[in-house]
């Protein structure tokens, strides 16, 4: 099993934002057949080292990664709406 985690820094981090931010990435969990599980959380404490949102994929293999970055839908939600309002991410992809 894979785990593939993202943390994006929004160039709007209002309620609205981040509520409407959430439920595209969470939307993923039923559009991209390779995705086992989705965690989408929010930041609660607005440090300014804090990132505002974090997305956690949980996939079946390396294989499966390599699909999920490539599905149609997963490709669109990051063209269309995160590349449109991330300031900035970090990424961590690991064996669980």
């Amino acid at each position: 099993m894979i785990k593939h985690i993202v943390c994006f820094k929004l160039k709007d981090n209002s309620e609205e934002m981040l509520n409407k931010t959430k439920f595209i990435l969470m939307s993923m969990k039923d559009n991209v057949p390779t995705v086992k599980d989705i965690e989408v959380g929010v930041d609660f404490l607005h440090s300014p080292r804090s990132y505002d949102i974090f997305l956690a994929v949980t996939l079946e293999s390396r294989e499966a990664l390599d699909e999920y970055q490539k599905d149609t839908y997963h490709v669109e939600v990051v063209k269309r709406h995160m590349h449109q309002v991330m300031e900035s991410s970090v990424a961590l992809d690991f064996d669980i």
